[in-house]
This record gives C-alpha cells, structure tokens and sequence, in this order.
C-alpha cells in the first residue's frame, strides 16, 4: 500500500503570493489546490506579513502537508524589494516551523532546471510543462500561482521521487519515449 504525502509549495511576494499543495500517492503527482494571496489592498507592510503568516498557517492546518517548499528569492539590484520579499519568505516559513512541517528553499532557476530542463525558463514554458506532466487545463489568472505549484512539484522531482524517470540507455528515439513518456511535449 503506498502512503500518499502532501507537499504545500509557495511562491512569496509582497502583493500576491502563489501557494499550491499537490499530492503524491505512490510516485503520481495531483493537483490538490492552486491560487494566490492577495495582498494589494494593504498598505502597511506589517498587515502583509501577518496576512501571510496567517494564511500559510491556514493552508498547514487544512491540508497538513508532510513538506512545505518555498522559493527563495532571487538577487535583484533593488535592495527594499529583496528586503520586503526576504521578510514575506521568513514569515511564511515561520507559520511552516511553527506547525512542524519540514521547509525546504529552492532557487528560480533550480525549480525552472528541475520542472522544464531549463533554468532560463520563462514562466509560460514553466506553466505548459506543468499543464503536460499534471494534465491541467485550465491557465490560473497569476504566474504567481502556477511559479508556487512548480515549486512544489520541484520539492517532490528533487527528493528522488521523478515519475517513471529511466536513466538506463536506450536504442533509439522510439524506446526512450515508451520508457519516459512524461517527457513527450504534444
């Protein structure tokens, strides 16, 4: 009998914050929930982080995920965006201790390498990848959204749990897609 795990993924911001939760049963990934935090309409920064915080918390009692994932921030030049969003990923990740769920950080262009094959990816190649190897079909409203469920997706790719994934040599062109057909784009 496999034991089927949850995987709360964000994706932190300052005016929207992306979160999905997946489930694993055996080694299948499913699309449990997606959708995005809406932080605009507070103007002060500290009713952000406790909006945050608080909605994290919420997802971890409702869904109790075994993993919480989270992507890091990346370095810009603007050094107030990086402290804003540094604060917005610590109090996330601080509702995620709180309950004692495992966190782990992933970096954009690991999550993009480890979802597309490539870590230069753009977030409409990351979001058709994830519509091919989960079968979505309906586009979310915000990248933010669909940036949070490749983070979760990444978290369970990078845990040595790839779908079908067979690193033995093939013949040709024909056996490797029989072998891996996860990795055929139509």
């Amino acid at each position: 009998m496999n034991e089927s795990k949850i995987i709360l993924g964000i994706d932190p911001g300052t005016i929207l914050m992306g979160y999905a939760v997946i489930e694993i049963s055996g080694n299948k990934a499913g699309l449990v929930q997606m959708d995005v935090l809406k932080l605009s309409s507070q103007k002060d920064s500290y009713q952000k982080l406790q909006h945050i915080h608080n909605k994290v918390s919420m997802l971890v009692a409702e869904y109790r995920p075994d993993y919480f994932a989270i992507e890091a921030p990346f370095f810009g030049k603007n050094v107030q965006s990086m402290l804003k969003l540094g604060r917005a990923q610590g109090v996330a990740i601080a509702a995620a201790i709180q309950a004692a769920v495992e966190v782990t950080e992933y970096s954009p262009k690991r999550i993009k390498q480890v979802i597309t094959g490539n870590g230069n990816a753009n977030k409409e190649q990351v979001w058709k990848m994830l519509q091919t190897i989960l079968k979505l079909q309906e586009k979310p409203q915000y990248y933010d959204a669909t940036d949070a469920l490749a983070v979760a997706l990444c978290h369970h790719y990078e845990n040595g749990n790839r779908t079908k994934l067979n690193t033995s040599k093939t013949k040709d062109w024909k056996e490797f897609i029989l072998k891996n057909p996860d990795k055929v784009r139509t």
